[in-house]
């Protein structure tokens, strides 16, 4: 496939999971009514984001797969003739739970999953309570749209896995994302932070010559156990080409974006930057340590 448009759905949750579906299926639709062949939704987008505490009664958010979700949303891309990236809470056993982007194929049926690597631990980011790490790696998944790295969340800011999931033979690389300020925070640490966030992205595009689709979610959502003052997300989801410029950019609205993805461009890219051409693997060995002391 040389070309295709790509869409991703930026929006704000409720604590219903059936409204949150409901909505998503809709705007959907409308990105696939607008021509739309890959569909991208944000992180963990059937509900609130729940990691902001420890909390073992959130568990019961979680779905097996297939389950619910992976037939509510492979109808619609049966229906639509679109393939569609969703971020699920994984039932995978009992006690055994993980953040997991699945990708629905232009049939209904799953084409694949890929399970959340690394996984935060941080304060309104507890990650670590409910998700296991994953056992996938980087691979990238075969669809009709191409070959999707799709990666989650923090992962967005290892190098490593963007790298692997383009030596894997990624089409493109797709960011499902929920991610946000305190409030507390100042203007100038809340600015920083947005512009790193897209920055280290779009690095990953042109370090390795592939388009990249980042899909954050927004609107405030408080602690819900009183603990923390809550998340407002930043929105800020956006588009890249293969040479990390913008196609499409979103600001703080509820908004689905459009860009016309030339894989092409990746081939051509690559010629005169050979990033991949030039690199001393038999250099690299200390990559897989922790620290080199």
């Amino acid at each position: 496939m040389a070309a295709m448009k790509a869409a991703l759905i930026q929006r704000s949750f409720t604590a219903s999971k059936e409204e949150n579906a409901a909505r998503c299926v809709e705007q959907v639709k409308e990105a696939a009514k607008n021509g739309a062949k890959l569909v991208v939704l944000s992180e963990l987008h059937n509900s609130l984001y729940f990691c902001q505490s420890e909390n073992v009664a959130f568990f019961d958010l979680a779905e097996t797969i297939p389950g619910e979700s992976t037939e509510r949303f492979g109808a619609v891309a049966k229906e639509c003739g679109i393939v569609l990236v969703l971020s699920l809470f994984e039932k995978r056993a009992k006690g055994l739970y993980h953040n997991t982007a699945v990708v629905m194929e232009t049939d209904g049926s799953v084409a694949g999953l890929y399970r959340k690597m690394h996984v935060p631990d941080d304060p309104c980011f507890y990650e670590k309570f409910y998700f296991a790490p994953g056992d996938l790696g980087f691979k990238p998944i075969n669809t009709s749209a191409g070959r999707l790295g799709v990666l989650i969340c923090w992962d967005q800011w290892y190098p490593e896995a963007a790298r692997l999931m383009a030596l894997n033979g990624a089409d493109v690389l797709i960011y499902p994302t929920a991610i946000g300020w305190n409030p507390q925070d100042s203007d100038a640490e809340k600015a920083r932070q947005l512009d790193a966030w897209q920055t280290i992205q779009r690095s990953h595009a042109i370090a390795n010559a592939l388009p990249t689709i980042a899909a954050n979610r927004v609107g405030y959502e408080n602690g819900q156990n009183g603990e923390g003052d809550g998340i407002s997300f930043w929105g800020g989801s956006f588009i890249c080409g293969a040479q990390g410029e913008f196609l499409a950019r979103a600001d703080l609205d509820e908004v689905t974006l459009y860009a016309d993805l030339d894989f092409n461009r990746s081939e051509t890219t690559r010629r005169i930057w050979p990033f991949l051409r030039d690199r001393r693997v038999e250099s690299y060995g200390d990559i897989t340590k922790r620290f080199v002391d």
